[in-house]
């Protein structure tokens, strides 16, 4: 929880400056990872850390977010800041979005700073600058080289920020990076004034910040929230800081939601796993583990889980930062869990003088949640996007902690060592029987593409990025495609019915697929063990099928099979679905083809507008080989006018638990999907 508010230990003179603010504009990639919709709620992110760190160090227990519609109010600031008479017109700023976020933390200094301006200007305008350089001011935090607020700052058309220190209330905005003028007192009627909705909790604290900004339209083409992305984002960090109260107020959908958990972490791997069958209660600790040389400290907290599934999922974070690459925290939690539990097989006699497992057998049916607290001035992160962990000692640190933990664990809970090590050995066994499974059904290489399948109509280039695969049901179908298909690009692999349902398929059952393993052949990247992503041959994968149910099932399928067992295809962006149309409109011996009813009556409205007297065809097309070849060209393979869906995963814990319901064993959960959803059902009868 959060202890009493104390300034006096975070001021002036601890910020440091490093260097500029102007690189961020020409190169946001670098600080932002991208200024796509990612890059975008990337924004989001820092704004909503910088108050996460402030609860991290102890001050402040309730962090709101805002998400609003800009006003007029916005539009007078922006035309009124004289370096912004340019481009974009003020007029955009009405009906851009704003994001605001409030904390009641210690606030930021607005003392003088050395440099001669104001400390909270320093910060706003200065690349490294920031408390976080000085331990004194934070011993742990998210932001590692000061350059959150202030890159945000960057890309922001309009950012304002009011702090409240000592009972008084301060401000300053910028556009781009330049302040409008210096750090100003203003009184709480000017404070209200300028965020109506976001003050109100705000002027009741002894302390605080708001942070509230604009992205810039010059640098995100795209500027709209995602209001399932802005959930999950404070989510996150709601299970991570346990006992932190979290509210979102998404006023441009008309929604609020509260986020608070008490059980942390062990409420996160609770959650994974909530589709699932778990074979035991979640382990769950926290503790502290200091260098015997420097004598810092690093607060460990791990959480985990196994279910009856056949993959893992294992989150990790350092300082509420999302490492999705792990980095040396997952590595000393991963060694550290195979050495306890084969200690333990070998110590109670669960393990057969031959038997073996190995550390991919570890991970089937793993869920597990590794944060690490460490020191924000001795983080080592691979990139400013922080996707991976370099810092050595936290590897030994997790190591030696986690397993002196587990083992206790496992000693206290013999049962649940005996189901533990059952299932790691039972995925031993599977891997060895997908082996020998293998090597039976082909020949040694064959599946690293060696021998292509007869079946596969290939293309002409052996470039994969300019290369692509239709994977389509049926003879008629795959005949019309290989026929309409431009031979010098794309390649056409026909199924001969619906594939396998692999959610619950380990690699010997994938192998001794026909369908299956033939396409694994013909992509030629291997699976399991052999898989390989240098040698892929296609870099776009397309799934086609019809329009109807059974249509729909197929791609089900396929997407289950990519996503359970040739994942790094999808985050690639390599995986797509065809958007073949629904109908032919004729008129006038002129043809349209349309992707939907909305569309098909917008255009039936369009033609009888125009030519009251046409007579008006529409034909509902019940599946591609209705098509002959040069219409499945231009409607669905033409890269002029096709449509594509690309696959992205965005939340994988919630694509996890859709796939282990509408495809998994158990029939009441899946049941209770349907029953949900089924007035959203268009039914073609």
């Amino acid at each position: 929880m959060a202890s009493q508010i104390d300034v006096n230990n975070y001021q002036a003179e601890q910020i440091r400056v490093l260097e500029g603010l102007e690189p961020v504009r020409k190169r946001p990639g670098m600080y932002i990872g991208s200024t796509d919709a990612k890059g975008l709620h990337h924004l989001v992110k820092e704004i909503l850390d910088n108050s996460v760190d402030e609860a991290i160090a102890g001050f402040g227990q309730t962090i709101q977010l805002f998400r609003d519609q800009a006003t007029d109010l916005h539009r007078e600031l922006f035309l009124a800041h004289k370096a912004n008479k340019k481009i974009p017109a003020a007029e955009k700023i009405i009906g851009e979005e704003t994001i605001t976020v409030v904390d009641n933390g210690r606030g930021i200094p607005v003392a003088q700073h050395e440099s001669g301006a104001s400390a909270m200007e320093v910060v706003m305008t200065k690349l490294h600058a920031g408390g976080k350089f000085e331990s004194k001011a934070y011993k742990v935090s998210g932001g590692l080289h000061g350059i959150g607020l202030s890159a945000v700052n960057a890309l922001s058309c309009l950012i304002q920020v009011a702090v409240k220190r000592n009972n008084k209330y301060y401000y300053q905005y910028h556009s781009r990076g330049i302040p409008a003028a210096p750090v100003a007192e203003i009184s709480e009627t000017e404070l209200i004034a300028k965020f109506p909705q976001q003050s109100r909790d705000f002027v009741t604290y002894e302390s605080g910040t708001m942070v509230q900004f604009i992205s810039d339209p010059l640098i995100f083409k795209q500027a709209t929230y995602q209001h399932k992305n802005i959930i999950e984002i404070v989510k996150d960090r709601a299970y991570l800081m346990a006992g932190i109260y979290f509210q979102l107020f998404d006023r441009v959908n008309n929604l609020e939601q509260h986020f608070y958990f008490e059980g942390g972490i062990r409420s996160l791997v609770e959650h994974i796993n909530m589709s699932k069958k778990s074979l035991h209660r979640v382990f769950y600790f926290s503790d502290q583990w200091a260098d015997e040389e420097t004598k810092k400290e690093i607060g460990i907290e791990v959480a985990v889980q196994y279910n009856d599934s056949y993959k893992e999922h294992v989150e990790s974070y350092v300082n509420v930062i999302n490492t999705p690459d792990g980095g040396t925290h997952v590595q000393g939690f991963r060694l550290a869990l195979g050495r306890v539990i084969r200690d333990y097989a070998e110590k109670n006699g669960l393990i057969k003088e031959k038997e073996n497992f190995n550390s991919e057998d570890l991970k089937e049916g793993l869920t597990a949640v590794v944060f690490v607290k460490m020191p924000s001035n001795d983080l080592q992160f691979e990139s400013q996007t922080k996707a991976k962990l370099n810092n050595a000692e936290a590897q030994s640190a997790v190591y030696r902690v986690f397993k002196k933990h587990f083992d206790t664990y496992l000693e206290e809970h013999p049962k649940v060592g005996k189901i533990i090590v059952e299932k790691v050995l039972i995925s031993a066994r599977a891997r060895l029987a997908a082996r020998a499974a293998k090597d039976a059904v082909i020949r040694k290489g064959l599946l690293e593409g060696m021998s292509l399948p007869g079946k596969l109509a290939d293309c002409q280039s052996n470039r994969p990025e300019e290369s692509e695969i239709y994977i389509v049901e049926g003879d008629s179908a795959g005949g019309s495609a290989k026929q309409g298909r431009d031979r010098r690009f794309q390649a056409i692999f026909p199924l001969r019915g619906k594939i396998l349902n692999t959610e619950r398929a380990r690699l010997d059952r994938i192998v001794s697929s026909d369908d299956l393993k033939n396409l694994v052949i013909a992509l030629g990247c291997g699976i399991g063990e052999s898989f390989d992503q240098e040698k892929l041959r296609y870099h776009r994968i397309i799934l086609m099928n019809d329009a109807d149910v059974d249509g729909e099932h197929i791609t089900t399928l396929g997407l289950t099979f990519f996503f359970r067992h040739l994942p790094e295809l999808i985050e690639k962006g390599y995986l797509y679905v065809a958007m073949p149309p629904l109908f032919k409109i004729t008129y006038n011996k002129e043809e349209i083809y349309v992707y939907g009813e909305e569309e098909r009556d917008s255009e039936v409205q369009k033609i009888a507008a125009k030519n009251p007297n046409a007579k008006i065809n529409i034909q509902r097309y019940k599946g591609l080989g209705e098509m002959n070849p040069e219409q499945l060209w231009s409607t669905t393979m033409n890269p002029a006018t096709r449509v594509l869906k690309k696959i992205d995963v965005e939340d994988a814990i919630k694509a996890d638990s859709t796939f282990e319901v509408l495809m998994g064993d158990e029939v009441a959960p899946r049941k209770k999907f349907i029953q949900g959803r089924a007035k959203l059902a268009k039914l073609d009868i």
